[in-house]
């Protein structure tokens, strides 16, 4: 595990003091139902930990880079910044699926290219990152993931979010306005996946599945715009 460690943190670009907060970060829960050293901890927590840093370094960025924006569209650039796709890709160019501990049963299922786990995986090396070195190197290796992703961002006034322009759409057209609803949810409290449908007229349209419902709508409302394009 040693060398495998030294490999990420080569493409991560860190040297880790206590390397055991990096092993921690690839941890996931399954791997704790066959793993033998019975004091492990699954990287969930430090998922926790990462999310909340990661969404408050992209909050200050977007603050100082876009200092006319006003809050209903920064708020749209982090939630498009920080969703599980967003970080999903992060994660997959840093290859940390080949890190990953889990268990034969995840990874016959998929578990090393499952964009979920992924993405947990980014946040909690973000969290091991953070205790192990601080936030100047937090600073650092985010600089390095997002800079390509903020220079996407060219025109920052014109960014609509999936669900107004969806809205836009269907009243157009002479319906009312798109409802969201709760479809389902599941898992734990601290790593729920909600899934959200988006109605017209009490028909369901879409569906979106996040970890957070106002990104699973957004999710739903996207996918709706592509059904409606292609129908049109």
């Amino acid at each position: 595990m040693s060398e495998e460690l030294e490999k990420l943190e080569k493409i991560i670009g860190i040297e880790f003091k206590n390397k055991n907060l990096l092993r921690q970060a690839l941890i996931h829960r399954s791997y704790l139902n066959e793993a033998k050293d019975r004091g492990l901890s699954s990287n969930e927590r430090m998922e926790f930990l990462g999310d909340s840093i990661l969404s408050f370094w992209i909050s200050r960025e977007l603050y100082e880079r876009f200092p006319s924006l006003p809050e209903g569209k920064l708020t749209f650039i982090r939630t498009h910044l920080v969703r599980t796709e967003t970080l999903y890709e992060l994660a997959k160019q840093l290859m940390f699926g080949n890190f990953l501990l889990m268990s034969k049963g995840e990874e016959a299922g998929g578990g090393r290219e499952n964009p979920l786990l992924l993405a947990n995986s980014f946040e909690a090396v973000l969290g091991s990152i953070f205790l192990d070195s601080g936030f100047e190197y937090v600073k650092i290796f985010l600089s390095k993931q997002f800079t390509n992703l903020f220079n996407t961002i060219s025109d920052p006034d014109s960014y609509k979010d999936s669900k107004s322009l969806f809205q836009e759409k269907v009243q157009s057209e002479g319906f009312s306005f798109p409802v969201y609803k709760l479809i389902n949810s599941e898992g734990p409290d601290h790593q729920k996946l909600f899934t959200m449908g988006v109605f017209v007229e009490d028909k369901l349209i879409a569906q979106g599945v996040s970890r957070s419902k106002q990104e699973a709508e957004e999710e739903a409302a996207r996918k709706a715009l592509e059904i409606y394009k292609k129908i049109k």
